[in-house]
């Protein structure tokens, strides 16, 4: 089958009504003209796989024919939801040709019409059956209220990829200020260098591997991706990032301060969990993609937890000195900007169910924030007085 250019960007035809645009768009195409056809097809597909378009506007697209045969054929468009989208015409007649042209290229005008805003899927059946296969043969339409909330949801995106980057690098430059690590928690830095290197693993093998892009692709034939090249350089730079943080501990002073035995045990399990289904994918008993899944699920796993080791030893020790709040603050910022972009994309597409239904992301995301409110009340109330004496304290030493 034929491969498809992807179109991102609609192009409107001003309607006052919902039926009136249906009327001009069906006039349009009629003007236009569907070519005639003169033998059986070759191949056949649309100009785009992937439309973004406004509620109540309208679109054009093609269906595209390169070969001929000799039989007639109607091509339907089965629309997953029609209440979000219309086509204008929805079924196209191609009448065959007693002389066939193998290399003739023939376009057909479609009109779409968006209803509502959502998210749908469009397919194609050909009948009589077995001249074209367009099994294969999709589109995604994405209907929207604002072009700007999109533009703004956007934007933000990459504010909070820019915070949580650089929210590595206040805890590395109070630890070099300092000359000391005490007060930073190493099982939070060995549950953290652990998540990203999980993530890491996830990141690049689906990114770069063209094997598990396929495993991937084979499961979910319409979907995109999941991963792209800016989750690919965050994972890596944070994995980085947390190396260097390692890095210090060995260098700086650090008092009596090692990775408790709870959490090396939680690291064991792990690690026996990937060595272990490494082994299985390795012997051919278990997809290399369910590996990265499994890699996920321990990144997961970890967010949940990572967090705690550092507050309670915060509460202990009734200070934060050592513990950079600057992180605190990105971590925040990041994470409030995620939140709020899902909730822009729910009310832009209408799809809260995407909000509240993958509870991960959300609870993850909460989650954080939570944990980043706890710390901020341990900087600035409950122990804002003792860590202004234990600094003072560290600087005469």
């Amino acid at each position: 089958m034929a491969g498809f250019a992807t179109v991102l960007k609609p192009r409107g035809v001003a309607c006052a009504s919902s039926s009136h645009r249906l009327s001009l768009c069906f006039v349009f195409v009629i003007l236009l003209g569907i070519p005639s056809a003169h033998s059986q097809l070759e191949k056949l597909y649309i100009s785009e796989t992937d439309l973004n378009i406004l509620v109540d506007d309208t679109h054009l697209m093609k269906l595209i024919q390169i070969g001929q045969y000799n039989e007639s054929l109607q091509v339907t468009a089965n629309i997953q939801h029609p209440d979000i989208v219309q086509f204008v015409p929805q079924t196209i007649d191609i009448p065959g040709s007693k002389e066939p042209n193998t290399t003739v290229k023939i376009t057909y005008d479609i009109c779409a019409y968006a209803k509502s805003p959502g998210h749908s899927e469009v397919t194609f059946n050909v009948t009589p059956a077995g001249y074209v296969n367009m099994d294969s043969v999709f589109l995604r339409i994405t209907v929207m209220h604002s072009h700007a909330i999109n533009v703004i949801s956007y934007i933000m995106g990459w504010i909070y990829f820019a915070a949580w980057s650089v929210s590595f690098y206040p805890q590395i430059y109070i630890n070099f200020k300092r000359k000391s690590v005490v007060g930073l928690n190493f099982d939070f830095l060995a549950l953290n260098i652990m998540g990203f290197t999980m993530y890491s693993l996830f990141n690049c093998g689906l990114y770069f591997s063209k094997d598990i892009q396929s495993e991937y692709f084979a499961r979910h034939p319409r979907g995109l991706n999941p991963v792209q090249l800016n989750d690919v350089f965050f994972s890596l730079h944070a994995a980085f990032a947390t190396l260097i943080t390692i890095a210090q501990c060995f260098i700086y002073e650090r008092e009596d301060q090692r990775v408790s035995t709870t959490g090396r045990s939680i690291l064991g399990v792990f690690t026996a969990v990937v060595i272990v289904s490494a082994g299985v994918g390795a012997a051919g008993k278990l997809a290399w993609l369910d590996f990265l899944y499994y890699c996920s699920y321990i990144k997961l796993s970890i967010t949940l937890i990572k967090y705690v080791p550092q507050a309670y030893m915060n509460y202990k020790r009734k200070s934060t000195v050592g513990w950079s709040i600057g992180n605190i603050f990105l971590d925040f910022v990041g994470g409030s900007l995620s939140i709020l972009q899902m909730a822009l994309n729910a009310y832009n597409y209408n799809d809260w169910i995407s909000f509240f239904g993958d509870a991960t992301k959300f609870g993850l995301g909460l989650f954080s924030l939570v944990f980043d409110i706890f710390f901020l009340l341990q900087h600035y109330v409950f122990y804002r007085h003792a860590d202004e004496k234990k600094y003072d304290l560290d600087v005469k030493a």
